[in-house]
């Protein structure tokens, strides 16, 4: 159906749209979008994300549209991790002339925007947004990651198997789609008699009755994948209320923020994740000799130069944006929006392909837990489903 959809929009558009590229200082230039969060609850995820699309633009500037050179220019707009303010972001991007866009690292954001991206005929392709909404509704929307359903199931896999747990505690924040959906996923895959589900409203800063609950049911893994943000303030908890039980997540809590909290407790966490360091050590040393190069883009990066896996998937979103841009010819949305349904691309993180709704061909995920003493992140697993 996405394949359809994209071929009649560049058909009904190719004649109406101005092409995106322009001209600065006499060499023409094409705009990709960001469009991410660089404040708010995910604020810092955002950054990273971003930075990957950043090095990448380093080190390739330029792309090559139809026989020509077009410089390449990342436009960014800030969705603050606001759905309330994703649609006002998503329309500064498609009114700043962008041919396409990455993002967002936030799957609510992504949802909201997605109508105002349809109507504008405008692609965006999804770095790391895992609620399966993302894409089911909306035609213009790509993703290059692995999916909720999927990465629930693994995490209760986990769960069960290696952690051997049988009655799990689920925390995600009202309103919030990632939590929620991914607290619902894990739900299923575990077994609904056998979990305790909570949500905490908006403005939380005090998780105490959260553990405590955990505790007093008589629980064996907290399971809370929520913001960076919330994170920080649980694991704390976690730590000063002797939790007992180790802490589960998905990929937001795949951070600086959670190594520098969870570092000198005595907090186990584990989470599951696109990309393990270490996997491509001289495309890791690359990036981290860049990071460590830039104040701004070490500040970004919480400080330090661990490598999130999301700032690799930022990353390989870049080169599949100007993949389509190659194999389309043109820097008019509707001409790029046709060919990414056949677009194919081997990335730092694994080949990239889309399935006929959009969704990336992934099932496999990374199953890192958190070194308390070293502040970094140990690989346990290569993980799909059974």
């Amino acid at each position: 159906m996405k394949k359809f959809f994209a071929l009649i929009l560049a058909l009904a558009m190719v004649l109406s749209l101005v092409a995106c590229g322009g001209k600065d200082d006499g060499a023409k230039v094409v705009k990709i979008g960001v469009f991410e969060p660089q404040s708010g609850d995910n604020g810092a995820g955002g950054k990273q994300e971003i930075l990957g699309m950043q090095y990448a633009n380093y080190e390739t500037p330029t792309v090559e549209i139809g026989g020509e050179t077009y410089k390449v220019e990342l436009v960014y707009a800030d969705n603050a991790s606001s759905n309330d303010k994703a649609a006002s972001a998503a329309q500064t991007l498609i009114s700043s002339g962008v041919s396409l866009v990455l993002g967002s690292y936030g799957s609510g954001v992504s949802i909201a925007a997605g109508d105002t991206f349809a109507t504008a005929g405008m692609p965006a392709i999804g770095v790391t947004c895992t609620n399966p909404q993302v894409t089911s509704e909306c035609e213009v929307y790509f993703r290059i990651c692995f999916l909720d359903p999927f990465q629930g199931t693994v995490l209760a896999n986990y769960a069960k198997s290696e952690l051997k747990a049988t009655k799990a505690y689920c925390l995600a924040k009202q309103g919030d789609d990632y939590s929620g959906g991914l607290c619902n996923y894990f739900i299923e895959a575990f077994g609904k008699d056998n979990c305790v589900y909570e949500q905490f409203p908006e403005g939380t800063s005090d998780y105490s009755t959260y553990i405590t609950n955990a505790q007093n049911q008589g629980c064996e893994v907290f399971f809370a994948p929520v913001s960076t943000e919330a994170a920080a303030q649980i694991i704390a908890k976690a730590d000063t209320q002797n939790l007992g039980m180790p802490v589960l997540a998905g990929d937001t809590w795949d951070s600086n923020v959670i190594l520098n909290a969870a570092k000198g407790t005595g907090v186990e966490i584990a989470v599951t994740t696109f990309y393990q360091e270490g996997a491509d050590a001289e495309f890791d040393a690359a990036i981290k000799a860049w990071i460590n190069s830039d104040a701004t883009a070490k500040a970004n990066n919480g400080g330090n130069d661990e490598l999130a896996a999301v700032t690799v998937m930022g990353y390989d979103a870049y080169y599949v944006a100007l993949e389509a841009l190659k194999k389309a010819g043109s820097t008019d949305p509707a001409d790029v929006l046709a060919v990414l349904p056949e677009l194919t691309y081997t990335g730092v993180t694994g080949d990239i392909s889309f399935n006929d709704i959009g969704d990336a061909n992934r099932d496999t995920a990374f199953v890192k837990a958190c070194n308390t003493e070293t502040g970094k992140w140990d690989f346990v697993a290569q993980q799909g489903i059974k």
